[in-house]
């Protein structure tokens, strides 16, 4: 079974690495780097992107590094790559307010992998779709959870248990990680 090295402490993300690329043929393991600070950029992309390339030179081995965040059209993208920034200042309760008279609820998370290996970093990206609630529900979960509803469904992330979540979030990235190493073996 081939590794990969996943740079996070998020069990959720390693849940859903696990989730996916296992099948495949991968064994994911979760690395945790003491010094790795995530800088704020322009895009969720160019976060991952910096990671992975930080945390390859640190573990000196190939690595898997993931940023994402809650990204609002009607907001013009709003919060995006600041979505940790925002959850710890304005809440979610700032977003409620933000999106006060919106007839346009749709969001989605956007899920940036990156995996650099050899010093060159590639990238796979994501998008789970779905609505901002009008008002926070549930306990399960963190962050946005308690006001995302996933397409198709009628409540929030919040009020499912961990394992009850991640079939809503797109696993195409991983997906698409899993297809480019096995045709790298090839």
């Amino acid at each position: 079974m081939n590794k990969i090295i996943y740079a996070t402490t998020n069990q959720l993300k390693l849940d859903m690495a696990r989730y996916v690329l296992e099948p495949m043929g991968f064994e994911v393991i979760g690395k945790k780097i003491n010094d790795l600070e995530e800088l704020q950029l322009n895009s969720i992309e160019e976060v991952a992107i910096d990671s992975s390339r930080r945390a390859y030179q640190i573990l000196n081995c190939p690595v898997l590094k993931n940023d994402s965040g809650l990204v609002i059209p009607s907001l013009n993208g709003f919060p995006g790559p600041y979505s940790k920034y925002v959850e710890e200042t304005i809440t979610e309760e700032g977003i409620l307010k933000l999106m006060e008279g919106k007839e346009d609820r749709k969001a989605y998370f956007l899920d940036a992998l990156a995996y650099t290996e050899n010093g060159k970093t590639t990238v796979f990206i994501s998008k789970s779709w779905g609505i901002i609630a009008k008002q926070k529900e549930g306990t399960y979960g963190y962050g946005y959870d308690n006001i995302f509803i996933p397409d198709g469904q009628n409540h929030t992330l919040a009020t499912m248990p961990t394992s009850s979540r991640l079939p809503f979030f797109s696993n195409e990235a991983y997906l698409k990680l899993g297809e480019y190493l096995k045709q790298k073996e090839n």
